[in-house]
């Protein structure tokens, strides 16, 4: 043999010996890539577990927030309420007056008046507004 064949022959099996080798560490690899994925997995879990408390956090802050402003819109409301009352008290003049303003500008309106038990009086012997001679 000459030299150069044996060259060859010798690097062909460095070839073999080497494509022997990476295939025997094939196995190490897959559980180095395997350990890999898991590690990144467990990470995004983490981080997915940290956006959901954070989320969670959130919401509380916002539905406390929300309760404030109701509980501040209502005691505007109270005092509003209060305001009103207090300046109709002992006023009925003015409240009579405020109720015959409604009565001129609801003219499609029916009002029920009640009668001595309480009952009101019924619609049986009620003319359609069509029907009335209105003199305007």
């Amino acid at each position: 043999m000459k030299f150069t064949e044996t060259k060859i022959i010798s690097g062909f099996l460095l070839l073999i010996l080497l494509i022997a080798g990476l295939g025997s560490l094939a196995p190490i690899y897959n559980v180095w890539v395997q350990r890999k994925k898991g590690e990144a997995e467990l990470a995004r879990a983490e981080s997915n577990r940290q956006i959901t408390i954070l989320e969670a956090r959130a919401k509380e802050e916002s539905s406390k927030a929300l309760a404030q402003a109701e509980v501040i819109r209502a005691d505007g409301v109270a005092r509003a309420n209060k305001i009103i009352g207090d300046s109709l008290r002992g006023n009925e003049s003015y409240l009579r007056y405020l109720w015959i303003q409604g009565l001129q500008t609801n003219h499609m309106q029916t009002i029920y008046v009640p009668t001595e038990a309480g009952l009101p009086i019924l619609e049986a012997g009620r003319v359609p507004l069509e029907q009335r001679d209105i003199k305007q």
